[in-house]
């Protein structure tokens, strides 16, 4: 049995840098290949908004699922890129995935959650307020995207990555509200709870200090009236603010853990990535201060940091994640995908051995300075490498449960 399992975790390693590949590469498939997987299921369809790609979707193409499943129950976000050397295709129902026409494997498709099919009382569609981002996982946490506004896309000051900034719907040409009330998002996360989900994170573009605190204040209250709780188990994603004490009203507010994207380590390289950022909340001295000043406050493995990983070299990398990680910080290492629409589309990320190298030494700092998997997870819901990691060396993936039960 110990022979089976070292198989088994080798396994799930190869799928999982294969998942790692699949959004650094992307996929292309034939035009109508999932007509008919959509029409019979419409909650699979990919959204519009925040959706990464490198290829211009149209009207036309836009027929494709938000995420393919992997034989041992990886779960891969669909990046469109009509170049890559991977291809989905389909014959008699049967889905498969090659590489350079050379076929690897064939593929699944995950079922979407009961709230995909909901509306709040308002008429609209919880699919397009919250998004799952449990990515296949037991471990069920949902998305609020609040905001379609980002304040430096207007300034000109947007980050080199970013994709944001897409507010118009493919299919109706209509106008995507630049904010969802409060009401729509505690409906929305009272149905995911409902249902399981166990955490929420809240996240959008770039807004004003106070009318993002404000903002959050209010939608925490509404969640808390909605699921008559103090305590509902939720991520605030914000800017650094100018006062670093505002901090305090969000731990008042309830939320449970806080999140800083700082996403690149070091002045000179925040100046040139994130320029809004330093224009509305300060230097990266001053960033690097807020987030110490929240560990205080939310304590150790309830602050997250994103780094964008393949925008600058691993030293200067690592030296940031070894701080941040080294006083408590929970750190997540985003794959770099140059996005349709953002400042750097065109450019390529490093390879995926370069890629695959960063992940496995994070997950190891990570464990390191003590952090937990339960920690990520609340800190961390979305599905990262790190959480496969750790569930792969814990033997918790649910491919180790279907292989003892055999």
């Amino acid at each position: 049995m110990e022979d089976i399992m070292s198989e088994l975790k080798q396994a799930l390693y190869d799928e999982l840098k294969l998942k790692l590949a699949l959004g650094l590469e992307g996929v292309r498939y034939d035009s109508g290949v999932f007509d008919k997987l959509i029409q019979q299921n419409a909650a699979l369809k990919k959204r519009e908004i925040c959706a990464i790609d490198k290829e211009l979707i149209t009207t036309k193409s836009y027929a494709l699922p938000y995420a393919f499943t992997l034989p041992l129950g990886s779960q891969v976000a669909v990046v469109a890129d009509r170049n890559s050397p991977y291809k989905i295709s389909e014959k008699d129902g049967v889905f498969s995935l090659s590489y350079f026409g050379e076929w690897i494997t064939n593929i699944g498709f995950p079922t979407p959650p009961a709230y995909y099919s909901k509306l709040t009382k308002d008429g609209t569609s919880m699919r397009e307020v919250g998004l799952d981002l449990s990515g296949g996982s037991r471990d069920r946490a949902i998305a609020i995207n609040y905001s379609t506004e980002c304040v430096l896309k207007e300034k000109g000051n947007v980050c080199l990555f970013c994709v944001r900034g897409k507010q118009n719907g493919l299919e109706q040409h209509e106008e995507i509200p630049p904010f969802r009330n409060p009401l729509q998002i505690a409906e929305t996360v009272e149905a995911a709870y409902q249902e399981g989900f166990s955490h929420l994170t809240i996240t959008g573009g770039f807004i004003p200090e106070r009318r993002e605190v404000e903002y959050y204040i209010d939608v925490a209250e509404t969640i808390k009236d909605r699921l008559g709780v103090d305590d509902f188990n939720g991520t605030a994603c914000i800017g650094a603010p100018q006062d670093i004490h505002v901090i305090d009203k969000y731990k008042e507010a309830g939320f449970r853990t806080i999140a800083f994207n700082i996403e690149v380590w070091n002045q000179q390289y925040f100046d040139i990535v994130c320029p809004g950022k330093v224009e509305m909340c300060g230097s990266f001295d001053h960033w690097v201060k807020t987030i110490e000043y929240a560990i205080s406050v939310f304590g150790k493995g309830k602050v997250r940091c994103n780094f964008v990983v393949g925008l600058q070299p691993k030293d200067v990398l690592f030296e940031g994640l070894e701080y941040f990680t080294s006083i408590g910080v929970v750190t997540v290492a985003s794959p770099w995908i140059p996005g349709l629409g953002s400042p750097l589309e065109g450019f390529r990320s490093p390879t995926v051995d370069w890629h695959w190298d960063v992940q496995i030494q994070h997950a190891q700092l990570l464990r390191k300075h003590g952090r937990t998997y339960e920690e990520i997870f609340d800190a961390c819901p979305a599905r990262t490498f790190v959480h496969d990691v750790y569930q792969i060396e814990s033997e918790e993936l649910p491919a180790f449960g279907q292989r003892k039960a055999v």
